[in-house]
């Protein structure tokens, strides 16, 4: 059956942002959230990949030790800078109610909403935290500008200006649903910085996995992003491992079929650096037996497992606390784990992300013209080359081989 063959409506993933624990003090980065969300209204906007007419929305406290009380919450169309159409705006309703709680440890999901939201369209999401709220799940690297405003505002079309404050942050909100006639089919995307968009221009949607979307969306076939900055596939970093989230993050994603997992760099990186100084670096078997578990699991719920190349790094981070990032070691185990992701046949295809963005003059390192400029993330064509890298015809179930695909430096793709 194709992926726009006739079905009984269904409901399918179609945006997402994994949720992670809210980073203490002693973190490097700032949290760009309060410590305590007091009788305020936060709107977040989200583009999704496949449309629908009806919308469900989830909100995590994944990592909370207390439950979460919002008043109201609301959907809406945004049509800039934090505003939204007047006649758009829909009320949310958890199991009927306007009122939440959400329990700690727990995620709501909303009732549906008849909302019809287009393929690549933006929505807004609005909720009101009453009473003051320690927030303790989180989203650290949303990429997008949301809004934090006094008393409850989520039925304003435009947000007052007193008290406003941004963030690029996403507290609480993981997930977006539709529910779509077409039959319901998912690509998750689980990685680290680089799959989150750490260098992605702000509030343009152009993370690799965004370029993927725009590129699977005529297929009706959603992407969801389920990359973590400072991700590891075998140590938590800034977030739980990838073992840890995977059933989560992927595995429950209402109709994913498919995953293609690109992580490793944090985990030979980082030990020997401000953020794991002491650390021991994994050994490649490490690395492998991660890999092969995530396998396992994946293909006993009949999800197909596309390996990701690691990308060259060459240099990165200059002039930063995290200079010393990289080594010549640490690319030797980079270049090793590469080949046994290319032949190793474990995975049920694989895209060569290294050949896609390297330069050919120069392997280690990225090619100028992909490179962020801190010489690890690529940048917003950096992030267009490896979404056009993947053979989309790779991410369908049902291949019965092994498919190297390597588009080298152009990064056209099929």
């Amino acid at each position: 059956m194709g992926a726009n063959a006739s079905a009984a409506p269904a409901w399918v993933a179609t945006w997402q942002a994994s949720p992670q624990p809210v980073c203490g003090p002693e973190f490097m980065f700032p949290t760009n959230i309060p410590a305590v969300i007091n009788d305020r209204t936060v709107r977040q906007v989200a583009r999704v990949s496949v449309g629908g007419a009806r919308v469900r929305i989830v909100l995590s406290n994944t990592y909370g030790a207390k439950p979460i009380v919002l008043s109201k919450a609301t959907l809406g169309l945004p049509v800039g800078e934090g505003a939204v159409a007047a006649d758009s705006i829909r009320a949310v309703m958890f199991g009927g109610r306007e009122a939440a709680v959400i329990l700690p440890g727990a995620s709501s999901l909303s009732d549906p909403v008849a909302l019809p939201i287009p393929a690549l369209s933006q929505v807004a999401v609005s909720f009101h935290l009453p009473t003051a709220t320690a927030v303790q799940s989180f989203h650290w690297d949303g990429r997008q500008t949301g809004w934090m405003v006094p008393g409850d505002q989520t039925r304003a079309p435009v947000l007052g200006k007193t008290g406003q404050a941004t963030t690029t942050a996403r507290p609480l909100l993981s997930g977006i649903q539709v529910e779509t006639d077409t039959l319901a089919r998912a690509v998750a995307v689980l990685g680290d910085s680089i799959t989150d968009g750490a260098t992605a221009s702000l509030d343009k949607d152009s993370r690799w996995p965004d370029f993927l979307a725009a590129r699977l969306a005529p297929r009706g076939v959603a992407v969801l992003n389920a990359g973590i900055s400072g991700a590891r596939l075998v140590s938590d970093g800034m977030g739980v491992n990838a073992l840890a989230r995977f059933d989560r993050d992927v595995l429950s994603q209402p109709g994913v079929q498919s995953v293609i997992v690109l992580l490793g760099i944090n985990d030979i990186a980082w030990p020997g650096t401000a953020f794991a100084r002491d650390a021991k670096r994994p050994s490649l078997d490490d690395l492998t037996a991660g890999f092969r578990q995530l396998i396992e699991q994946a293909h006993g719920r009949g999800v197909r497992v596309i390996g990701a190349t690691l990308t060259p790094f060459e240099g990165a981070l200059p002039n930063t606390p995290l200079d010393d990032y990289y080594s010549v070691e640490k690319d030797t185990l980079r270049q090793v784990l590469n080949a046994w992701i290319r032949h190793s046949g474990a995975f049920d295809a694989v895209v060569d992300l290294d050949a896609a963005l390297r330069d050919p003059s120069h392997p280690a390192r990225l090619a100028a013209k992909f490179d962020s400029g801190d010489r690890l993330h690529p940048g917003d064509e950096g992030n267009r080359a490896m979404a056009d890298a993947v053979d989309l015809d790779a991410l369908i179930p049902g291949a019965d081989h092994v498919r190297v695909i390597s588009t080298g430096n152009a990064g056209t793709g099929k």
